[in-house]
């Protein structure tokens, strides 16, 4: 199992390389983040990219930011992708999240964000549109985290478009690659292209889904045992992991968005990644329990029963066809999510704009 530091923060990150951590994770949310939690290092470098892009409007300054905190994170993280060729050692940069429902500006802007550094991970949500720019952008050879998800149906889709592009990847290579071999055996290697796409994960955010299972408990007073609704990403993700063996995906599962200490204690195995934030991980470091490998043990069925009893929601989350992918921008969890994130990315342009009229 591998640890990822669920931020871009350059003091967290250092901390947690030194910790093991492989992994960061970023979104424009995390960027503002960084920036509030060291403005005596990053408003000066917001300051000068205003001054010297005189005709930039906010939208282009804010990106410059963002890949000026990405540029410094990833370097931290370069000696372990050095040391591992490249399969980890990766730092995520989102897209415009703005762009969700449009696959063509997003491979547009991924492409971008690819050559901030070279061990950059692009971040595409799980949306219909999402699908289609992760198998042209793994065709392309460009590593992709498949975020904006919740569900075994949205996990299985990203991986099959991953597939779809690494099979792809001798017609799709990025301008200044050699050529490469083409192969449509699923799960193969596929030349030095492919081996950045292969090195793709796919995120569940086993957190949200419980958040918005919450939400729905509070809306519709559905009554269940207490703690039940705690183990709901925790089977979302353990199904998940056992369909992408089944099917020999190449992505690895990486769960994200911790709410509680099953999120770590319950996924921990061989082949897939936790990406914890700071506060969370400094938790189950100093808590004293020794890691027992738990990612194979089944979630009781009578709690998964009951979940299933109780939420329509759960069970098209849990669903191996739970959701079609024109449905997954529609998922309650979904919704949420991406009012957050654009949120999040108008509270960066506020930070930018403050500083452009100041």
């Amino acid at each position: 199992m591998d640890f990822w530091n669920d931020s871009c923060d350059l003091r967290e990150l250092q901390e947690a390389v030194q910790k093991g951590a492989v992994g960061a994770t970023s979104n424009p949310v995390i960027v503002h983040q960084a920036v509030q939690s060291a403005p005596q290092t990053w408003l000066p470098v917001l300051d000068q990219l205003v001054a010297a892009n005189a005709h930039a409007g906010e939208d282009e300054l804010a990106w410059l930011l963002v890949e000026s905190v990405a540029r410094r994170a990833a370097a931290l993280l370069a000696p372990v992708h050095a040391a591992t060729a490249g399969r980890k050692g990766r730092l995520c940069v989102q897209v415009n999240p703005q762009l969700y429902r449009d696959a063509e500006r997003m491979v547009a802007h991924a492409r971008h964000l690819a050559f901030i550094a070279p061990n950059i991970a692009v971040k595409i949500p799980a949306t219909a549109a999402g699908l289609a720019a992760i198998e042209e952008l793994t065709a392309a050879g460009i590593c992709i985290n498949a975020t904006v998800s919740f569900s075994v149906a949205q996990a299985l889709a990203c991986a099959a478009a991953i597939e779809r592009g690494l099979a792809r990847t001798g017609a799709g290579a990025v301008a200044g690659d050699e050529p490469k071999r083409a192969t449509s055996a699923p799960g193969a290697a596929i030349g030095a292209a492919a081996s950045a796409a292969a090195a793709s994960v796919v995120t569940i955010m086993v957190g949200r889904i419980e958040d918005h299972l919450q939400r729905v408990m509070e809306r519709d007073r559905v009554t269940i045992e207490p703690g039940f609704v705690h183990w709901a990403g925790v089977a979302v993700f353990k199904r998940a992991v056992a369909l992408f063996r089944a099917r020999g995906y190449q992505a690895r599962l990486l769960a994200a968005a911790y709410r509680h200490g099953l999120h770590w204690s319950e996924l921990i195995g061989d082949g897939v990644i936790q990406s914890m934030p700071y506060r969370w991980w400094k938790q189950f470091d100093a808590s004293g329990i020794e890691p027992q490998p738990t990612l194979d043990r089944p979630v009781e069925p009578r709690v998964v029963a009951a979940l299933q009893a109780a939420f329509p929601d759960f069970r098209r989350a849990y669903g191996e066809e739970g959701m079609r992918p024109e449905e997954f921008a529609g998922f309650g969890a979904s919704i949420h999510t991406l009012h957050q994130f654009l949120g999040g990315y108008q509270q960066l342009l506020e930070l930018v704009r403050g500083r452009m009229l100041a």
